[in-house]
């Protein structure tokens, strides 16, 4: 099956893109991990409209096609249900159109390794911890790989000598938390394209059909059956 575990990329770009956040990137990267290129823009809740405008004119400006391409990397969250619907969906169809690999990596893990300095092996980053929004009071922590929900008003516990990396959370986390989020997110396009290659390079691309977001806020109109929030699975 395209995008199976075992799928190997040996030569060709790869297109990595993210919409968990409130900015959106792309970026293009060679199979050894280096960036080509990338562009980012405050998407807000318009990916739909701008994701592939924004693909296209990147692989133009680096004289890529998209029959060039070997693989598509995409960011996972935690993040918001709008963004996150559009860029798995774009990034499905595109490797399957394409028959090329695809790997899903989780936006925090890349954030985190950008906020690291992109380092090999910075998974989780050490001594950095992640801080999201997930609405308009709660937040995401994410310090060893698993997020957790704070309701609005709990402060996130973090171990000693831990530094705060916050996003999208101006305001609502502590200014130079707020101040390591936006460094982190203006390397999320090189992290992508680098943790993406090195999973390609390993043969660890992921399975099409059970690729799936991680939520932090479900659509409107919708309530979990509990009445609190809940990580949202697509069984797609």
């Amino acid at each position: 099956m395209t995008g199976a575990q075992g799928a190997r990329v040996t030569g060709g770009p790869v297109l990595a893109f993210d919409t968990a956040t409130t900015m959106a990137v792309v970026a293009v990267g060679d199979p050894g991990g280096r960036l080509l290129g990338e562009s980012s823009w405050t998407a807000g809740y318009r990916h739909g409209e701008e994701l592939l405008a924004r693909v296209d004119g990147l692989l133009a400006e680096l004289g890529v096609g998209l029959g060039d391409l070997a693989a598509i990397v995409v960011g996972t969250g935690p993040g918001a249900f709008t963004g996150l619907r559009v860029g798995l969906a774009t990034a499905k169809g595109l490797a399957h159109a394409l028959r090329v690999p695809i790997v899903g990596v989780a936006t925090s893990t890349a954030l985190l390794r950008a906020a690291a300095g992109g380092a090999v092996g910075a998974l989780p980053a050490p001594g950095l911890a992640l801080l999201l929004p997930a609405g308009p009071s709660d937040r995401v922590f994410v310090a060893d790989g698993a997020p957790i929900l704070l309701p609005g008003g709990t402060e996130p516990e973090l171990a000693p000598g831990t530094s705060l990396v916050a996003v999208d959370l101006a305001g609502r986390a502590p200014a130079d938390a707020v101040e390591r989020g936006e460094r982190a997110r203006a390397g999320l396009g090189a992290a992508l394209v680098r943790i993406g290659a090195e999973r390609l390079s390993a043969g660890l691309a992921d399975d099409l059909a059970r690729l799936v977001p991680e939520y932090v806020t479900l659509p409107r109109g919708i309530r979990a059956e509990t009445g609190t929030m809940e990580w949202s699975r697509d069984p797609r």
